[in-house]
């Protein structure tokens, strides 16, 4: 996937906690070294995806990897999304700067912009089509964007976002708080004074006040929030689009999985494969966990020597169960889905923190048993 030049995003997706962002960190690093000219783009409040890269920080603006081997002509730099940065930067740019000036200082906006739920997900889809845009008008400055999608509820979310969040700027609440502001005799009723007074008890005046100026300072921005988000989408369907969906070897994760697979062959969104991040493997295959488990009990009451020994046969039996529940995971969901190909990473003994670390991860990912030499 890395090696074909058509590939221009790759997306990394799956439930919170499965490794989606060291999968995101080990693409874009194993691409850049390969010759690849990279931007990773993180939405990760943990900041795990700078430290592993060395970098003491990441904002809203792509900054250079040091340390990454780009003898082969390529490139990496790495962001982590400010959400309240690129929704300002959304209104500077579709605004005229008395306008923008006017939303930016609105206390509702700085609330939607903020913390409102799902504007994460969506400023995540409006920075993927800034950074494509970028890649191309600025002399391919890169030709693969790699995206570590939102720790969200649901891995759904990060596909569902956009179509919420233009759907509520063009819903009827919001046409019902514009209407005032446009002034249409019709809506300057009785009735439209006691819709008015029951939303001042609820919300207070103040707010409502907010939310009505904010309204009508947005509205020629709600046009464009759609036809952006459109057009992302669109651009996740294209040929040069890749998803892979991160999973954990764990039942809840695989069915979230499985269904996010399904969601996207529906959404005819393409599908590279499945990672199952974290896995067992089963060590000394030679010897069962039953076998291991009857010879730790025998041993449990000999010499010190003995006792060492049964414990570490106990340990192996817990793994191989462990490998064996993981397995039979991975089946069920090869069974459901024959024709998504699947790879595996082991678990490393310690958290990836740096380059070298990421690098033994893409080369996990690549099939490799360690990072190629060099």
């Amino acid at each position: 996937m890395l090696a074909d030049r058509t590939t221009e995003i790759i997306v990394c997706c799956g439930s919170g906690g499965v490794g989606k962002t060291t999968t995101a960190a080990a693409v874009a690093l194993r691409a850049a070294e390969q010759g690849r000219r990279v931007c990773v783009l993180t939405i990760d409040p943990a900041r795990r995806l700078a430290q592993s890269m060395g970098l003491t920080e990441l904002d809203n603006t792509p900054r250079p990897v040091k340390g990454a081997d780009l003898e082969g002509g390529g490139s990496l730099d790495a962001m982590m999304l400010d959400m309240k940065r690129t929704f300002d930067e959304v209104v500077e740019q579709h605004a005229t700067p008395e306008k923008a000036a006017q939303i930016l200082a609105n206390p509702f906006y700085v609330a939607l912009s903020s913390s409102f739920a799902g504007t994460q997900e969506y400023m995540a889809m409006e920075k993927l089509g800034q950074l494509h845009a970028q890649a191309v008008d600025e002399a391919k400055r890169w030709d693969l964007i790699v995206v570590d999608t939102p720790p969200s509820r649901s891995a759904l979310d990060f596909l569902d976002a956009p179509d919420r969040l233009s759907s509520l700027l063009d819903g009827r609440f919001i046409k019902l708080l514009l209407a005032p502001a446009k002034g249409p005799a019709r809506l300057l009723s009785a009735g439209f004074g006691i819709v008015t007074s029951a939303l001042n008890k609820v919300l207070g005046a103040q707010v409502l006040t907010d939310m009505q100026t904010f309204v009508a300072a947005f509205d020629t921005l709600f046009g464009g929030f759609r036809q952006r988000a459109e057009s992302t989408f669109a651009l996740l369907q294209a040929d040069g689009t890749a998803f892979l969906v991160v999973a954990a070897p764990e039942p809840a994760a695989m069915r979230e999985a499985s269904y996010f697979v399904e969601r996207l062959g529906g959404e005819q969104m393409p599908l590279a494969g499945l990672v199952v991040n974290r896995v067992h493997d089963d060590g000394a295959d030679g010897i069962s966990a039953a076998d291991a488990e009857s010879a730790s009990h025998r041993l449990s009451d000999g010499s010190t020597n003995d006792r060492l020994t049964a414990d570490l046969l106990t340990i192996h039996a817990d793994r191989m169960r462990v490998a064996a529940r993981e397995l039979r995971l991975k089946k069920r969901f090869t069974a459901a889905h024959p024709t998504v190909p699947t790879v595996s990473v082991a678990a490393l003994a310690g958290d990836v923190h740096d380059l070298d670390g990421l690098r033994e991860i893409g080369a996990l990912l690549a099939g490799e048993s360690r990072p190629a030499d060099g």
